[in-house]
């Protein structure tokens, strides 16, 4: 399963010479690679290199003698295997500001159209450059613009890179942008699920409200944010098709009754919120006009566009404040 990128601490020495038997010879039998000089100088005290392979790899390793980091997405070296990952927040300032420096001028390189976006670029940092998730998550922003179905990409992502340079999410870093490189293979309904939570999260905090994401419950589920003492778990239907029978109303119904038989059958007084951001002007008409009862109450159903505006709906009483 796809993770996101974190850096091993080794409490071992190392050397030059170690790092040439013990790291690169074993890559280079692997993929091919080359031990390189950093782009950007380490912190002071500290030598660096930069650990390129044939097949577009990269790692990045520093050491003092005492100690050392590594970060990569490419087969760890079996001398490093035990060593303790953190993540880019856990590691000592100076260390982390090395290694974000390095991959975002590597994404630079690669994708330069996505450091346009300073603020989304660093977000996401940690899976755009991971193993497994860098070149969904890249597709997912280029071609389907954030997971707005009738936005350009330059208006998609300027109306994440804009949320996100408020900062509101920050302290959620991992938690949240890891759920994006977590799919094996591009899987854009997931995807835009998991955008589904940046938009709530950006609804909850344009109404005033103060969020936590990602609660984990004595009930062993987890929910997507607490507002106050209030759950909120979000949902986001898929669009629907072409058939007849597959309705925007009926994908609203059809989300909700997922949700109400699961996490929120355990946890009654927690609101239920339906992100119908993915629809089209005219799916969404229909699903404002008619409001559905989804079965459950508290809910809020809505859609935000790029340019910020959202609109929606509620059933039942919702005890936080609502920007509609």
């Amino acid at each position: 399963m796809a993770g996101p990128l974190r850096i091993r601490k080794s409490n071992e020495r190392w050397s030059e010479d170690r790092v040439r038997s013990d790291l690169l010879s074993p890559l280079r039998d692997s993929f091919g690679a080359e031990l390189n000089g950093p782009w950007f100088a380490p912190p002071a005290g500290w030598a660096a290199r930069r650990l390129e392979m044939d097949n577009g790899d990269i790692a990045l390793f520093c050491w003092n003698g005492q100690r050392a980091y590594w970060v990569g997405n490419t087969e760890t070296p079996e001398p490093l295997w035990r060593t303790n990952k953190v993540t880019f927040d856990e590691a000592p300032d100076d260390i982390s500001e090395w290694v974000e420096r390095e991959l975002l001028a590597q994404l630079d390189v690669e994708d330069g159209w996505l450091t346009d976006y300073e603020h989304l670029a660093h977000f996401f940092l940690p899976v755009f450059l991971s193993k497994d998730g860098r070149d969904s998550t890249r597709t997912f922003f280029r071609d389907h613009a954030g997971g707005f179905p009738d936005a350009d990409r330059e208006a998609g992502l300027a109306f994440y890179d804009d949320f996100l340079a408020t900062g509101a999410l920050d302290d959620y870093r991992y938690t949240m942008a890891s759920k994006l490189g977590t799919s094996q293979g591009f899987d854009l309904s997931r995807m835009r699920a998991t955008m589904g939570e940046f938009n709530v999260a950006k609804l909850l905090l344009d109404a005033g409200n103060d969020i936590e994401p990602e609660v984990e419950l004595d009930s062993g589920h987890s929910v997507d944010f607490r507002v106050e003492d209030t759950l909120v778990e979000v949902t986001r239907p898929r669009p629907p098709s072409r058939r007849q029978v597959d309705t925007a109303v009926g994908a609203v119904k059809v989300s909700g009754d997922a949700k109400t038989r699961d996490q929120l059958a355990a946890h009654p007084g927690a609101v239920l919120v339906v992100d119908c951001s993915s629809f089209r002007d005219d799916e969404w008409d229909r699903v404002a006009g008619e409001a559905p009862d989804v079965g459950y109450s508290p809910t809020v159903v809505f859609r935000v566009r790029p340019d910020g505006t959202a609109e929606g709906f509620s059933h039942g009483s919702v005890p936080f404040p609502l920007p509609f």
